[in-house]
């Protein structure tokens, strides 16, 4: 322990004895900042925040061959990413106190949902939570499955103020987004935290954003198996020395076009981020969850491809927005042979040859399984474990 933090814990301790009242912290003056500070998130998080020694957001190691970035003007900084860590893992974001962000985006399942619909304060969400992995790296910068939101800062506080998920919409009985940062603003660790952060205790939906958007943002995986071959050779056009014959001739399926007697995936799924093109359409998929009658065509977005499976090879979760697809192998016959028929909002790279009637590309089950495998070697390892990704709240 060092010396300020053991003259905090004096003076606390002297502040509790005069106060008679052992739940009793007074508020710190300007001159008296950092001491009544640190005591505060040590009881709140223990070793898992420490404000003195934070955890690395800003200059975590990118490999070259990655060029995306959307951060723009919000740059990442280790204090606003831990504030954003803290919310993003916050019950109290909600009316009710049970949801937090990471109960439908969770680190087990690459800040997915195992579930095929989550669960709000509500009832159920509307649609499959997306993963949030490498939304940094990224050509696509709007999100939800829609595109709705225009930002990743503008998406942040949208599912705080639906009525299904958190319960702050303002609308029919719901208390507002003012009501909750007078609820956050009550807090002492948001005190402190705000003030250590920002220089002082005002709370606002920009400032949530912000900081929400860069602990997001960070969120990175670039320890898979494709890495370690990619990091290696030119281009992804030659053979990865580390990859079996079944993984390389999946990836040159994904990369070659249709034309070709490949997969052509690469055309919507461009490598090395394997992010969306921001340019495309709906994929083929128009259902709703647990309504086999209604139709959806606004889906236009997707997730990247990486972490699809966890490091040992268990996919995290359902696929697609109504989580019509469990397994990889159901997703890569579903574009082998995609049905366009009433779809006017199907992506042109989807429709096949003349006529447009959807595209069959004639893959084999082995051609199949082999794409399965390249898909797989997209996943990494320490966004699952990672400490600075993780809860910090002590349980």
């Amino acid at each position: 322990m060092n010396v300020n933090k053991l003259i905090a814990i004096l003076v606390f301790s002297v502040l509790i004895s005069c106060s008679g009242d052992e739940n009793y912290v007074e508020v710190p003056d300007e001159n008296s900042e950092g001491i009544v500070d640190s005591l505060v998130i040590q009881q709140i998080f223990g070793s898992n925040i420490d404000l003195d020694n934070l955890a690395n957001y800003a200059n975590q190691n990118i490999p070259d061959y990655i060029t995306k970035d959307n951060t723009n003007t919000n740059v990442i900084t280790d204090a606003k990413a831990t504030l954003g860590r803290v919310l993003f893992y916050d019950k109290n974001l909600s009316v009710d106190n049970t949801i937090a962000c990471a109960s439908c985006h969770q680190q087990a399942f690459a800040f997915g949902d195992n579930n095929n619909v989550s669960i709000g304060v509500n009832g159920v969400t509307g649609r499959h939570s997306m993963r949030l992995i490498n939304t940094r790296f990224a050509r696509e910068t709007r999100f939800f499955w829609d595109e709705r939101a225009n930002t990743l800062e503008e998406q942040t506080t949208q599912p705080i103020q639906d009525h299904a998920e958190m319960g702050f919409s303002g609308q029919n009985g719901d208390p507002a987004l003012a009501d909750l940062l007078t609820k956050l603003e009550a807090l002492d660790y948001y005190q402190e935290l705000f003030q250590f952060v920002y220089g002082n205790t005002t709370i606002t939906e920009a400032r949530l954003q912000e900081s929400m958007a860069q602990f997001i943002r960070s969120i990175q995986s670039f320890d898979a198996k494709y890495d370690v071959g990619r990091s290696v050779v030119q281009n992804d056009n030659q053979q990865f020395p580390n990859f079996t014959a079944l993984e390389n001739e999946g990836k040159d399926l994904f990369f070659r076009s249709p034309n070709q007697n490949g997969a052509g995936c690469i055309t919507c799924h461009a490598a090395p981020e394997f992010d969306i093109d921001p340019m495309s359409l709906n994929n083929g998929v128009i259902g709703i969850f647990a309504d086999a009658t209604a139709t959806d065509l606004t889906v236009t977005r997707a997730p990247t491809l990486r972490d699809i499976f966890n490091s040992s090879g268990i996919i995290n979760g359902a696929l697609m927005h109504d989580a019509s697809m469990a397994t990889a192998i159901d997703a890569i016959e579903h574009y082998n042979d995609i049905d366009a028929t009433g779809n006017t909002n199907l992506d042109n790279r989807l429709r096949g040859g003349p006529g447009g009637n959807g595209q069959n590309l004639n893959l084999t089950i082995a051609e199949i399984q082999a794409l399965e495998a390249f898909i797989k070697t997209l996943s990494g390892t320490s966004v699952y474990t990672d400490a600075k990704w993780s809860n910090p709240f002590i349980n």
